[in-house]
Parts: structure tokens; C-alpha cells; sequence
């Protein structure tokens, strides 16, 4: 397991770290995100759409999961958070796509390989320290790119 600390400075430092994570995306991999409400989660999302062509990513807060086609193959943004137990939501079966769990402490069995775990921390009102930790080849060989 590997382990890079990032600091942002910005919403637009933090979307920037996500385009970057967006360029070098493999499908298969799944992306936990942890941080408080507006710790900038979504935000991170949103870069990693911006690299992969899509424009409009949002909260799946209501929605649950959103999905977005790419060139590449499917996105998943699913936001836990309204649930108890998200095990009833399938989250497994998008195993061959690039899949990102907000919330994921309310899902049961997260997977444990090919996982990058993503702890966002707010430093102060425009600050967050940004904790990456890979689990799995495929996780370690996209960290070792950012």
C-alpha cells in the first residue's frame, strides 16, 4: 500500500488534482472518497470528468449514482451518504468500469483491491489536505502518476 499527501489551496487546485487523476484513470479501479460535506469530494470528480470529456458532473446526492459515458468506457459517481446500507445499490457490478463512492463507510463490502482511497480535510476555509492511499496494482501504478 502506497501513501502521497496533497495540499490545495483552492476549489480550483483540488478540480486540477482530479483532471490529473482523470488523465491517468484505468477502468476497474474504484475510488472511495472521504471528507466532511463540502470537503470537496464532487469537486475532485469534477476535474477527473473535465480529463475525461464529460462537463455537467454533479452531486449524485438525490440521485444516488450518476453514470457518464466516455470514450474510454463508464464513470460512476455514487454518493452513500442518504443511505444506512448502500449494499442494496449493486456497486459491484460496475467492477469493469471507473467507479467513485462518496460516503463509502455506509457500504458493507467495498472492495479491497484495485482502490484508491481518497481523505479530503479541510486546513481552514480554502485549504484541504488530500491523503491518497492505493491498495492493488492497478491503484499503486495511477498514484505513482500524480
Amino acid at each position: 500500500m502506497s501513501e502521497r499527501v496533497f495540499m490545495s489551496h483552492s476549489e480550483s487546485e483540488t478540480r486540477e488534482l482530479g483532471r490529473k487523476l482523470g488523465e491517468n484513470i484505468e477502468a476497474g479501479l474504484c475510488v472511495l472518497l472521504y471528507g466532511d460535506l463540502g470537503a470537496g469530494k464532487t469537486v475532485l470528480v469534477r476535474g477527473v470528468g473535465e480529463a475525461l470529456g464529460i462537463s455537467g458532473v454533479r452531486s449524485p446526492s438525490f440521485t444516488l449514482i450518476n453514470e457518464y459515458e466516455t470514450a474510454s468506457g463508464l464513470v460512476i459517481h455514487a454518493d452513500l451518504y442518504r443511505l444506512d446500507d448502500a449494499s442494496s445499490l449493486g456497486l459491484e457490478e460496475y467492477e469493469d468500469s471507473v467507479l467513485f463512492v462518496e460516503w463509502p463507510d455506509r457500504w458493507r463490502n467495498p472492495p479491497v483491491n484495485d482502490v484508491l482511497k481518497v481523505s479530503i480535510s479541510a486546513v481552514n476555509e480554502s485549504e484541504r489536505e488530500i491523503v491518497i492511499n492505493a491498495e492493488g496494482v492497478k491503484a499503486e501504478r495511477v498514484l505513482m502518476k500524480l
